[in-house]
């Protein structure tokens, strides 16, 4: 079978920290400030590195892929499971925390590598492809009423891959949308393709897709005609942020960026403040300041094109909102 197009882009993603630097025109002094060799690894499509300006390390896209001596620093209260994912993992691959919807990993792959991801840490199981023991959970569960597709990422997975799956939970009577998070289109575009968009077309239940996008400079021309391609199936498109400092903490970013989505047809969803993951402390961005931010989105936005602000709390039954 021909290898996709888009399968051919991410083998080109960069994942050598000195060719990053060189990429970047970054000094001596300025090297100084990156982690080489850091647990979690660098992967950054060439399509946002592309984007990021050249011999400074304060910009917004850069700061959200490049690991920094930053990440080594301890910080009290940040941990390695902040939102508390090994306490509802129900199978290897499957997470339920909240009430009629649960939340399946089919793959750890990911598109990128975001230095404030708070399932870095997660132990994926490797040794199984499949999802059957998931799969049967959610049979049996007929309280399920949405399965979420996360990871990992779920477009890291092939168009047959994800045909079986759909298959599958198609076969879960009582399973009536699925969700997808992924933020596999800011980078690569090229995986919105003709097979996939076919896949949403035609499958009975009801999709949702919630891509991951914090700045408005991820969101190029080519990455909102990926996305509108889906959203002219009928499919809800929606995104969700996360607050970070130095990236989107300043009113016209985050105003530019609700403005961006909401004329694309996306409609801005949640705005997380930092899951306390481990060696994200330097991301940090307080409950007030979010607060003034969607204020002046509001003053400026109609409501659909504010995101509410929330924070994942370990045990409860839903997002906090703040």
């Amino acid at each position: 079978r021909p290898i996709p197009r888009w399968r051919k882009i991410q083998r080109n993603n960069f994942t050598r920290l000195q060719e990053r630097a060189d990429f970047l025109a970054l000094s001596d002094g300025q090297r100084e400030a990156l982690w080489e060799k850091p647990r979690f690894a660098l992967n950054l499509p060439r399509r946002l590195a592309q984007k990021i300006e050249k011999g400074t390390l304060d910009d917004p896209i850069l700061r959200q892929f490049v690991p920094l001596q930053s990440e080594r620093e301890p910080s009290p209260g940040f941990e390695l499971d902040p939102v508390g994912d090994l306490s509802a993992r129900k199978c290897q691959k499957l997470l339920h925390k909240y009430e009629g919807r649960a939340l399946l990993m089919p793959t750890k792959a990911c598109a990128m590598h975001c230095r404030y991801c708070f399932r870095q840490n997660f132990p994926y199981d490797t040794g199984d492809i499949g999802c059957e023991q998931e799969i049967e959970t959610i049979r049996q569960d007929t309280s399920l009423k949405e399965i979420i597709l996360s990871g990992g990422d779920p477009l890291s997975l092939s168009n047959e891959a994800l045909e079986s799956l759909f298959s599958q939970l198609a076969a879960c009577v009582h399973v009536k949308r699925i969700r997808f998070h992924t933020r596999f289109p800011v980078g690569i575009p090229e995986r919105i393709d003709a097979g996939l968009l076919q896949l949403f077309r035609t499958h009975p239940q009801q999709i949702v897709f919630i891509i991951h996008c914090n700045h408005p400079r991820e969101l190029d021309a080519d990455v909102l005609a990926a996305l509108q391609s889906i959203g002219k199936l009928g499919i809800p498109l929606l995104n969700q942020s996360v607050l970070l400092k130095g990236v989107n903490d300043t009113e016209e970013t985050l105003f530019s960026l609700c403005q961006t989505l909401v004329d694309a047809g996306i409609l801005p969803y949640y705005l997380h403040l930092l899951d306390r993951v481990a060696g994200s402390a330097h991301f940090e961005v307080s409950i007030e300041r979010g607060r003034e931010l969607l204020a002046y989105v509001h003053h400026r936005l109609a409501g659909y094109g504010v995101p509410r602000l929330v924070r994942e709390v370990a045990g409860q039954p839903g997002k906090t909102l703040l």
